[in-house]
């Protein structure tokens, strides 16, 4: 199994900053988590899923691993209640915004092909249940274009975290999304300074990468 450098060097920041605990928020089928894991960090993790068909993977992902653990079904958000997902026929293109019109040929094979209906929350109400007064704590975001509204609904404990790792959108893909150049902005104001990219999407028909990750840590 060929290890990444950018895996090797995210799990190289959380060994040295010492977190103990990630906040896989947008967790899919749990390809981020075992990627930390084949990387050989061997904290916890908490995943969060509202899509019932990725979170079959999940669960089965995490089964074995006892500090791996997978959150009840909900999406996280600005705001508590309901919210409509659009699934794609990538699991990992669903998401509450529409596609951009101008997207649509780019990204064919994730079209939308229904939608499901799952429980919404605020991470603020309830960040205790998942994290300790000692916890260093990693909020990692991939939630296909609210990634802000994440942060909006993390406001309130945002204090109790060391670490933000997010998706960052360079081509816009859905409707009302910021980009990344807001989104870096934001963070700064929040007190979080970049310490890793990682190339996301590359669109071979348009030869431009689409999205990226970025780590940032709390200056």
């Amino acid at each position: 199994m060929t290890i990444s450098k950018e895996t090797r060097a995210l799990v190289r920041i959380l060994d040295h900053h010492d977190f103990t605990v990630v906040l896989d928020v947008g967790a899919n089928v749990g390809q981020y988590a075992t990627r930390l894991r084949q990387g050989g960090w061997a904290g916890r993790i908490v995943s969060f899923e509202p899509l019932p068909t990725a979170r079959v993977a999940l669960n089965q992902a995490a089964a074995a691993d006892p500090m791996w653990e997978v959150a009840p079904p909900m999406a996280l958000g600005a705001s508590s209640g309901t919210v409509t997902l659009n699934v794609s026929a990538e699991s990992d293109m669903s998401s509450t915004l529409p596609f951009l019109p101008e997207m649509a040929d780019l990204l064919d094979s994730a079209a939308y092909t229904g939608t499901v209906t799952a429980p919404l929350a605020r991470l603020d109400g309830m960040f205790g249940q998942y994290a300790g007064g000692n916890d260093r704590v990693l909020l990692k975001i991939d939630t296909q274009g609210t990634e802000s509204a994440v942060l909006e609904g993390a406001s309130g404990i945002l204090d109790r975290i060391q670490g933000i790792q997010l998706e960052l959108s360079i081509v816009p893909v859905y409707e009302g999304e910021r980009d990344y150049l807001d989104m870096i902005a934001t963070l700064k104001e929040l007190g979080f300074e970049p310490a890793l990219f990682i190339p996301g999407y590359f669109n071979h028909r348009t030869a431009r990468l689409i999205s990226m990750d970025g780590i940032f840590l709390r200056s």
